[in-house]
């Protein structure tokens, strides 16, 4: 159990920090499991950890989701958005080519390929903003870059800001753009899973809880300074972290 309990701990670690930030969160869970043999790296506590960021997300943003008077054109939009993504992935999943792309080649140039991508893109200047610019077209345009997110390496989170970079949105909006856009992808992501949820014991039961609980802490801080990070910063730590997360997996590959 204890040892259980440390597993979660990185996993919700790994998912909470990344699964927000331009760098991938199925990329560090495939290179996690790929170098430790996780006992508690299952399909429950996948979900459990969706969860987790799902609820800290909602929470986070719950005056801007539950204010339906004064945002029903962000939440149309963000509904419009997610459609592309939701399209994509069911028809990945009910066909299990998914799977095909979960690999460590597909990781290292996917976070190579996208991480120069996101350089480029925070190049842009700032004109735009989410309440005054966001329109149907803007919020197809990143939802329809939101399906490379389906490429481990690529990053949901990385692949939407590099789009709203791309349509000149300041940083901070364009994160808050890619933080409403993970509310359908995380939670699509958590009820894909369920089907294949049947009897559970009383000790997955608490690992379940434990595994939602610290991906809800995780997420939650993330976000909270991550915002903030974008008011004063520019993407390229996260492009240099690539890279040479990209180089070091590359080299491991081919050398």
């Amino acid at each position: 159990m204890f040892q259980d309990f440390i597993e979660i701990l990185i996993l919700s670690a790994i998912q909470g920090i990344s699964e927000f930030l331009p760098i991938s969160s199925s990329a560090h869970l495939i290179i996690i499991s790929n170098l430790y043999d996780l006992k508690a790296n299952s399909l429950l506590i996948d979900i459990s950890l969706h969860l987790g960021s799902l609820f800290a997300i909602i929470f986070f943003f719950r005056k801007e989701l539950f204010d339906l008077k004064h945002n029903q054109k962000i939440l149309k939009l963000v509904i419009i958005g997610s459609i592309p993504l939701i399209v994509f992935g069911y028809i990945l999943h009910s066909t299990e080519l998914i799977y095909l792309l979960r690999n460590i080649k597909v990781v290292a140039w996917a976070s190579l390929f996208f991480g120069i991508i996101l350089y480029f893109a925070d190049r842009s200047k700032n004109d735009q903003d989410i309440n005054s610019n966001l329109n149907v077209k803007s919020i197809i345009f990143i939802g329809m870059f939101q399906i490379l997110a389906l490429i481990p390496g690529a990053s949901r989170a990385g692949i939407t800001m590099t789009a709203a970079r791309f349509l000149k949105f300041n940083r901070v909006d364009s994160g808050k753009i890619s933080f409403l856009l993970s509310i359908p992808a995380l939670a699509g992501a958590s009820f894909l899973g369920l089907k294949d949820i049947k009897n559970v014991s009383l000790e997955m039961n608490i690992l379940i809880i434990i595994a939602i609980f610290l991906a809800f802490v995780f997420s939650y801080v993330t976000v909270k300074f991550f915002l903030k990070y974008l008011n004063k910063f520019s993407l390229n730590f996260f492009v240099i972290y690539r890279l040479i997360i990209s180089f070091i997996l590359l080299l491991i590959i081919y050398f």
